[in-house]
């Protein structure tokens, strides 16, 4: 007897026909997608399209014009504690003092007030302690966390920042430019841990990337955005020029170098085109990393 067929999960994130207005203007519609468990999701497309945007709708912040967004099985923001959010790119002045366990700390009780239940301080502090020690040791900052997070790098707060933002389970991460300003080999640690944590630890991970190619080996899926319009899909699926050049509605090539980066080319004066923030030597004024 043929064993009974095991029903699909739902899907953690979910979007149906979605667009997006801000000050009477549509800046995407048509959005699709559906992420499940421990899946990795970037979000690509030039700068001013609405890629943040994206984020503000699946927190809740924003709502849809159009369409259905469903998160975690609700409404976006019904189910906040299992969302997390590491938001654009934020450095710390070098005379910062406090240290990174306690930036990290802050995730779990930062918007905590009012004097602690008698009998019950204990034993929160010592579970609270053993949480931060163990995200820590999940994102790699064990050997600096304790310093003062000002005398980090830019790699090791995003590290703690990372902590921070999964110190409370999340089955969701969302992360809005996380790469940016960071050098590329830090570019690529924190493209490996994100996806070591997405796929072992299954939590959904939707990124908003400027360029793809230090996430690349690690996604699932990618939403390409562009001036009113998305595509989603794998990234084989997506980025090509076929795909882009419909999206764009004008001539894009998609080439792939010979270390496996992904070149977007197209007419320089072309709204799809965008600089890259992290210049390659050789790619020319009319080459741009594809995202």
């Amino acid at each position: 007897m043929a064993a009974a067929k095991q029903p699909e999960p739902d899907p953690v994130l979910s979007l149906r026909g979605v667009a997006v207005r801000v000050g009477g203007r549509t800046l995407w519609s048509g959005v699709d997608l559906t992420v499940g468990a421990g899946e990795f999701t970037a979000v690509l497309g030039p700068n001013g399209v609405g890629k943040s945007t994206l984020v503000k709708v699946l927190l809740g912040v924003l709502p849809a014009a159009a369409g259905e967004v469903r998160v975690l099985g609700g409404a976006p923001g019904a189910r906040s504690g299992a969302v997390g959010y590491l938001p654009q790119r934020r450095s710390f002045d070098a005379s910062v003092r406090i240290r990174g366990v306690d930036v990290v700390r802050l995730g779990l009780d930062g918007d905590r007030w009012g004097i602690p239940v008698p009998g019950l301080g204990r034993a929160r502090r010592q579970a609270a302690r053993e949480r931060v020690a163990e995200v820590v040791e999940l994102v790699g900052a064990s050997a600096y966390a304790h310093r003062p997070i000002g005398q980090c790098s830019g790699g090791e707060q995003q590290r703690l920042l990372i902590a921070q933002a999964l110190i409370r389970r999340p089955q969701v991460l969302l992360l809005d430019e996380p790469l940016d300003s960071l050098d590329l080999p830090n570019q690529s640690a924190i493209a490996a841990l994100l996806g070591r944590i997405c796929h072992q630890e299954q939590v959904s991970v939707v990124m908003v990337a400027h360029d793809v190619n230090p996430i690349l080996h690690h996604l699932d899926r990618v939403v390409y955005i562009a001036e009113g319009g998305a595509v989603a899909g794998t990234p084989t699926e997506v980025i090509t020029s076929e795909t882009l050049t419909r999206l764009y509605r004008t001539p894009i090539e998609v080439l792939r170098t010979s270390d496996g980066r992904l070149v977007v080319v197209g007419q320089p004066e072309a709204p799809a085109l965008h600089s890259d923030r992290h210049p390659e030597p050789g790619t020319g004024g009319g080459g741009h990393v594809a995202g």
